[in-house]
This record gives structure tokens, sequence and C-alpha cells, in this order.
């Protein structure tokens, strides 16, 4: 039986997109068996996405030292509709900023906490236009959280 990994994001730069585009690379890689990749923009993820995923990727952009409005209102809207049914599951969270993502990388933390969510990586926090080892860094997020679901 295959299990799922939903890659909630909020995509609004180029930036972002090779981010989550390395992301998903990594999630998909030819090793990582039994695993399927879900992605979903994060106004569009639902709560039956959420209750049919085993594990989860979490990306946004820190926007005035915060979460992005768009991952915000996903939180908003499964928080407590998923809060029983998805506790302990695995996820990794990846964010960039070219300010600052400690407020962005506190709140998912945060929340994801008061999900009873796990982490099985580090959050990948990204400052300013991606490079080569931020993109690298992502890979083995999308990799890790995946493969932590072959199990």
């Amino acid at each position: 039986m295959s299990k799922r990994l939903l890659i909630v994001h909020h995509t609004p730069s180029p930036g972002m997109q090779e981010l989550f585009e390395a992301v998903v690379k990594g999630a998909s890689d030819p090793e990582i068996v039994g695993v399927e990749v879900v992605r979903r923009p994060a106004l569009g993820a639902s709560v039956s996405d959420v209750l049919a995923a085993d594990g989860f990727v979490l990306g946004t952009p820190a926007n005035i030292g915060y979460i992005s409005g768009a991952l915000k209102h996903f939180f908003d809207t499964v928080y407590y509709p998923c809060l029983d049914a998805t506790r302990g599951r695995p996820f990794g969270a990846y964010v960039h900023g070219n300010q600052g993502t400690e407020g962005a990388v506190k709140a998912i933390r945060d929340i994801t906490g008061g999900l009873g969510w796990k982490p099985v990586v580090e959050t990948v926090e990204v400052m300013g236009g991606p490079d080569k080892g931020a993109l690298e860094r992502c890979w083995e997020l999308g990799a890790t959280v995946a493969a932590s679901l072959m199990g």
C-alpha cells in the first residue's frame, strides 16, 4: 500500500519556484518507492488532502517576518478538523526570506507542534536568491520526508 506525501506550498516568486521544484525532485527520487507525492498550493489544499496524507512538506516565503497569508489560511482551514487524526505524522518545511526567516520558522514550529506533527528534518531557511547549496538542501528535505514514509 502506497503512502502519500502532501507538499503544501505558497510559491509567489521565481526563487520559491526553484525551491519547490528541488523539494519535489527530492521527494520523487526513483530510490524512494511506495510514496505518492501530491502537490497543492496552500490556498487550494483541503482538509481531505491533509487527512489522506501520511506526511507533509510545507513551503512558504517569510512575509514581514511571518509565514505567508496563504499558508496561514491553510492552517486556519485544517487545524481543528485534522487535529486528532494527524497527530504524530512526519513533516519538514522550507522558508525563503529576504530580511529574515525567524518569525516564519517559529510560526511553523508552533502550529505544527500544536497539531502534534513530528519534524523529521531541520527546516531549510534560505535568505536571498536560492544558490546551489539551498537547492541541494531542499532536495534533501523532500527526499528525507518522503523516505521517512517508506518504512
